[in-house]
């Protein structure tokens, strides 16, 4: 059995209903183009789910441990895809930097709190 990884994100919208409108429309099924869908399945993600509240968007990805700490793999492998480029392009112009990390999107989160550790 493969290990799983969990990793959780978090990015912001344009705060603009219209925006967040399609920002949704794109993530509804079918939305995605079938090749990032592929991609993102070629990167060892079994489940990957974007929940919203207000303009906050916190994304939870379970993907093979072996791959889930190669980013600079996934940065690389994501370059030479023009179809995930052209994705990453068109989610840019609905998203906005957490205020703690200006020049990213898509922010990894940090675990602090786990039931199952607790006594």
């Amino acid at each position: 059995m493969t290990a799983i990884t969990r990793r959780c994100f978090a990015v912001d919208l344009i705060d603009e209903p219209e925006m967040i409108a399609r920002y949704r429309a794109w993530h509804a099924p079918g939305g995605p183009p079938a090749a990032v869908t592929q991609a993102i399945r070629n990167d060892g993600v079994r489940d990957l789910q974007i929940w919203q509240v207000a303009d906050r968007m916190f994304m939870i990805m379970e993907q093979d441990a072996a791959l889930a700490r190669d980013d600079a793999g996934k940065a690389a492998r994501d370059a030479a895809n023009p179809d995930v480029q052209a994705w990453n392009a068109l989610m840019a112009q609905f998203q906005r930097a957490l205020p703690s990390a200006p020049d990213r999107t898509w922010v990894e989160m940090e675990r602090i709190y786990a039931l199952a550790e607790q006594t």
